[in-house]
C-alpha cells in the first residue's frame, strides 16, 4: 500500500522515502487526486491534530509541510492537465504595514496540500491589490494575515473595503494572525477565523461546503 507508506512518511517528516513513494505512485499510474486524497490530506489532518495535541512542535510540523510542498511539485502537473481537480479558489495576503508571511505560508501550504488553489497577494497587501485580486480570480475564500498588533487597523480597514465594493459576490473573508482573536474577527465583519493553520484549513472547509 504505497499510499498509507506516504501518508506515514509524510507524518514522520521522512522527506527523500515520501518523495521516492510519490515517484513510485506516478509510475504505477496512481492519480493524483488519489495521491492528495488518500495519502496527503490525511497526512495533514493527522499532522494537525498532532500539532493541536501538543504531540508535534512547529518544527515538525514545517518539516511537513515541507514534505508536501514537494509532493505537490510532483503532482501538480497532473493536477493541471486535468486528471485531478481542484477544492475551490483561495486568495492570500499579509495586510497593508506587515512583511511577516511565515504563518500565511504554512497555512498556504496547507491549503494547497488539501487540494485547494491558492494565489499569494504576499505581504504588504494594500486593500486595492485584494480587490484586484478578488475582481480577476473570483474566488471562493479571501484570507487575510497580520502579525503585528498595530496592523489590525488594516486588516479592518480591508475587510470593510472588500465588503463596501461589488466583487465579492459569494466570496468569503477569513481571517488570522497572532494578534487576531474571534472577537476582532467578528467585529470587522470577516465570514471566518482561524487561530492555527488547522483550525485556517478547517474554517475554509466549511465555508466552500456551504456554498
Amino acid at each position: 500500500m504505497s499510499l498509507e507508506n506516504l501518508k506515514a512518511l509524510i507524518i514522520n517528516g521522512e522527506e527523500k522515502a515520501a518523495l521516492a513513494e510519490v515517484g513510485k505512485s506516478l509510475e504505477e499510474k496512481v492519480g493524483a487526486q488519489k495521491i492528495l486524497d488518500e495519502a496527503v490530506i490525511p497526512a495533514l489532518d493527522q499532522v494537525g491534530d498532532l500539532f493541536e495535541k501538543g504531540e508535534y512542535y512547529l518544527a515538525e510540523m514545517l518539516q511537513s509541510a515541507h514534505i508536501v510542498q514537494l509532493v505537490l511539485i510532483e503532482v501538480k502537473p497532473l493536477l493541471i492537465s486535468g486528471t485531478g481537480g481542484e477544492k475551490g479558489k483561495v486568495i492570500m495576503g499579509t495586510v497593508r504595514g506587515d512583511l511577516h508571511d511565515i504563518g500565511k505560508n504554512i497555512v498556504i501550504l496547507f491549503l494547497e496540500g488539501a487540494g485547494f488553489s491558492v494565489i499569494d497577494l504576499g505581504r504588504d497587501a494594500a486593500p486595492a491589490k485584494f480587490i484586484e485580486a478578488v475582481k480577476e480570480q473570483k474566488p471562493d475564500i479571501v484570507g487575510l494575515s497580520a502579525l503585528l498588533t498595530t496592523t489590525l487597523p488594516a486588516m479592518k480597514e480591508t475587510v470593510e473595503v472588500l465588503k463596501k465594493s461589488d466583487v465579492l459576490g459569494k466570496t468569503k473573508i477569513i481571517v488570522g494572525g497572532s494578534p487576531v482573536t474571534a472577537a476582532f474577527a467578528e467585529k470587522i465583519g470577516a465570514d471566518g477565523y482561524g487561530k492555527d493553520v488547522v483550525e485556517a484549513l478547517r474554517v475554509v472547509r466549511t465555508l466552500v461546503a456551504k456554498k
